[in-house]
């Protein structure tokens, strides 16, 4: 029941993951630090001084940078990395009583895809506002995923059921996104491409 219990902190914390990284590494650094988390042997450095200050400072710079047009983007590219190994680290830190490498690969699949298919998502989701406001609207769609975040971060720890659920949602719109984008690609469900030959305007 523990283990269980511990996964799915760890799946909703990952998923606070894909909208921003160090947001939920900064909660939960936070409530260990402050003694209301506990965390699996091994994972005591996450509640520690230097790396709490440490958190926060990235936190403060990754909400802000988030809000600068443009910048978001580069931002995205090196999130989406980060966000995986952020989730799998985080997934593995409220697991216990399990042999280290069940509890990795626990939470690499676990962790590391929620992470990453909910960075997925809000990466759709934000090429969608830069093409519609032409980045004019990204700092608001920021502000958005970091309260998104920080309010993810929170249900993990005191309703770690719900969040899972949150969780498996953004997972299956982060794949029902990346089809559509594949089929377009491809051109269309059946992944071929019309002949230009056949198109009137070469005829």
């Amino acid at each position: 029941m523990e283990i269980l219990l511990g996964l799915f902190i760890g799946v909703g914390l990952s998923a606070a993951c894909g909208f921003r990284v160090f947001v939920p590494l900064f909660i939960v650094s936070l409530g260990a630090h402050s003694g209301h988390v506990a965390l699996a042997p091994g994972f005591g450095w996450i509640g520690t001084t230097p790396a709490l200050v440490a958190f926060g400072a990235a936190t403060l710079c990754e909400v802000v940078g988030f809000l600068v047009p443009w910048l978001d983007h580069g931002l995205d590219v090196l999130a989406a990395p980060l966000a995986i190994v952020a989730g799998t680290v985080l997934t593995a830190s409220f697991i216990s009583d399990m042999s280290p490498f069940l509890r990795w690969t626990l939470a690499a699949i676990a962790g590391g895809g929620i992470a990453g298919g909910a960075h997925a998502a809000m990466a759709a989701s934000r090429y969608a506002s830069t093409a519609t406001t032409g980045g004019l609207g990204n700092p608001f769609f920021s502000l958005a995923e970091g309260l998104a975040s920080l309010g993810m971060s929170l249900l993990a720890l005191f309703l770690p059921a719900v969040a899972v659920i949150v969780a498996v949602c953004l997972f299956i719109y982060a794949l029902t996104v990346l089809l559509r984008r594949s089929r377009r690609a491809f051109g269309g469900p059946s992944g071929t491409t019309k002949p230009a030959g056949l198109d009137p305007e070469f005829r």
